[in-house]
């Protein structure tokens, strides 16, 4: 009894070693594996680090490359239409040939052509030369009308406007040498906006179905308030010139916007 005592005695501080013992083993390897958590892995330090300002920086670089060689291309574009437009000669009409004054406003497609003629208001509004296959149709009466299909010419709006304010409006097309009148239509300016758009107004026939008499009668009426082809033939040469002037300061403009 004795001895079994002092074996249960004797056994109990072993027991308690050895739960010391345990305990202390996994202490130690909780330990190790932190431990291992804050090596860092070698892969990611393989990793390439790239920043936002790097980024930012190579759109940056990108962006000024692509604008400067867009740059050039417009300066190289600008010389060739300064050359051009250097190499063509200003021309001054005589008074006797060309009774207008020209209004003419730099970024307008448009040049707009005044006189007085017998108390009469002559408004000619110009516009850009142009192809003339849409007035193919128009012209089958006329026996020059298939040269005229691959000329170009140049639109013209003439108001002959009255001292009461009747006036008279005719839509022309301007071929080297030729008129032709497209239509015509008589406008009173003492009527009101609301009158104009609460009534269907008439503009008459097409100009083509009137009489010959007639037709030429109003080629007449034109000739001679100024609207003539001399007169014409000119405009032509001057909207031509001007039709590269605009595209020159257009170039400018768009060369302004580059480098802002």
């Amino acid at each position: 009894m004795v001895f079994a005592s002092c074996i249960r005695r004797s056994a109990s501080p072993l027991a308690s070693v050895c739960g010391r013992v345990a305990r202390s083993q996994a202490i130690s390897a909780a330990v190790v594996v932190n431990r291992s958590s804050l090596v860092p892995n070698p892969s990611s330090l393989l990793r390439p680090f790239v920043s936002r300002g790097f980024l930012y920086s190579t759109d940056t670089n990108d962006r000024l490359k692509s604008d400067q060689t867009l740059i050039q291309v417009i300066d190289a574009e600008i010389k060739d239409a300064f050359d051009a437009d250097v190499q063509g000669e200003d021309e001054t009409p005589g008074s006797g040939d060309f009774p207008f004054k020209i209004e003419d406003n730099p970024g307008h497609r448009t040049v707009t052509l005044t006189r007085e003629y017998n108390g009469e208001q002559i408004r000619v509004e110009v516009s850009m030369p142009g192809s003339m296959d849409e007035h193919e149709d128009g012209m089958d009466d006329n026996e020059d009308g298939d040269e005229k299909v691959n000329e170009t010419s140049i639109p013209l709006v003439v108001t002959v406007t009255k001292k009461s304010g009747l006036s008279l409006e005719f839509s022309c097309t301007a071929f080297p040498d030729a008129i032709v009148i497209d239509g015509l239509s008589v406008n009173h300016s003492d009527k009101s906006s609301e009158e104009e758009e609460e009534q269907l107004t008439y503009d008459g026939p097409d100009f083509q179905e009137l009489d010959e008499n007639m037709r030429k009668s109003f080629h007449k009426f034109l000739e001679a308030r100024g609207i003539k082809p001399s007169v014409t033939d000119f405009m032509h040469e001057y909207m031509m010139k001007k039709d590269s002037r605009e595209y020159l300061l257009w170039l400018k403009n768009l060369k302004n916007f580059i480098q802002e």
